[in-house]
């Protein structure tokens, strides 16, 4: 079986899913091509399991032009059971090739409908976003297939690289820092409980104006950030409690990595963890934008171990039931199968 990948994400839970879902498929034996942009943090790790091709697809370079002709050129070449483009942006590479299956992979909510023209159906990682491309306007196929992530237990980080107090409760979130994942919010929520440390992974935009506010709100103390890490796990192990404060956030990777790494979790009420978190049984939900409410859940799990004990344990029942490697890289497979 081969398949073909157009991927123009940068780093971030999308690209650590790709990663994922590519070496899965090449242990079950399926040759993959890959497409993607140069000089990524990723790109080793895909390489046992994909040729890979690096382009930048941008409107004023070349590869605009040339690119387009040459994925179709491959095709008619090779002849793959599937091409397989990942969000909006790769979706528009996408050849009107009849020759295999045309999947567009969705982790948003897309706002127009074009740039899938030549796909023949859009894989949506969670039941809203299907319901989303319906409404506007959708008629081809729809699929619902979510995501998964290494379950592996790793060796906690050491805390005092992070000056951190062994016997701190600490509080980790990461993801990049724009507006919608509420790291402001999370800072504040923390600032209120003293002598709780909070750990945040990720870079962007909006990370200045986060340590700005943690000066302001007197916790640089109590405020570590980690910056962009290829692996978090390290650091998810060696916390107490996941928190994931996001406005918008249609699935929640971050809250499975968590799961994995068997700790409890707290969340915004977003579009994601609504559809597979379960308040008190597999983590703790928290109304969008409630500082006082994310203060207070995180109290709740530092002062009832039996209360975190369950909800991490129910995370991670969720996690290998819902969300196993097998099963979403099976129903991958059984969709290349089949014809346009």
């Amino acid at each position: 079986m081969k398949v073909m990948h157009y991927h123009f994400g940068k780093d971030g839970g999308a690209e650590r899913f790709f990663v994922h879902l590519v070496n899965a498929l090449g242990r079950r034996g399926v040759e993959q091509t890959a497409v993607i942009r140069p000089d990524r943090l990723w790109r080793k790790d895909i390489e046992p399991h994909a040729r890979l091709i690096e382009s930048n697809f941008r409107n004023l370079s070349p590869d605009r032009i040339l690119l387009p002709l040459k994925v179709m050129q491959m095709a008619r070449t090779e002849k793959p059971d599937a091409l397989f483009s990942w969000a909006t942006r790769a979706s528009r590479l996408m050849p009107n090739y009849k020759g295999c299956i045309k999947i567009s992979r969705l982790g948003d909510y897309p706002t127009n409908l074009s740039y899938f023209k030549n796909t023949d159906v859009l894989v949506c990682n969670t039941p809203g976003i299907g319901e989303h491309v319906r409404k506007i306007g959708w008629t081809r196929g729809v699929e619902i297939i979510s995501n998964f992530t290494n379950t592996e237990r790793v060796t906690p980080a050491d805390r005092k690289s992070l000056d951190t107090p062994a016997d701190a409760p600490v509080v980790m979130s990461m993801g990049r820092f724009v507006p919608r994942k509420g790291f402001a919010l999370l800072t504040e929520a923390v600032a209120k409980l003293p002598g709780v440390y909070l750990w945040l992974a990720g870079d962007g935009e909006e990370m200045e104006n986060v340590r700005k506010l943690a000066a302001d709100l007197g916790v640089t103390d109590r405020v570590r950030f980690l910056g962009w890490q290829k692996d978090t796990r390290p650091y998810v192990a060696a916390a107490d409690i996941f928190v994931m404060p996001s406005s918008h956030e249609p699935l929640g990777n971050v809250i499975l990595e968590a799961w994995a790494q068997q700790k409890p979790v707290v969340s915004s009420r977003s579009e994601g963890p609504t559809w597979f978190m379960r308040d008190g049984e597999n983590g703790l939900l928290v109304d969008i934008g409630d500082t006082d409410g994310f203060s207070r859940a995180i109290e709740r799990l530092i002062n009832d171990k039996q209360l975190a004990d369950r909800v991490a344990l129910g995370g991670h029942e969720t996690l290998m039931g819902q969300f196993s490697e097998d099963a979403v890289a099976n129903a991958y497979i059984e969709l290349f199968k089949r014809k346009p």
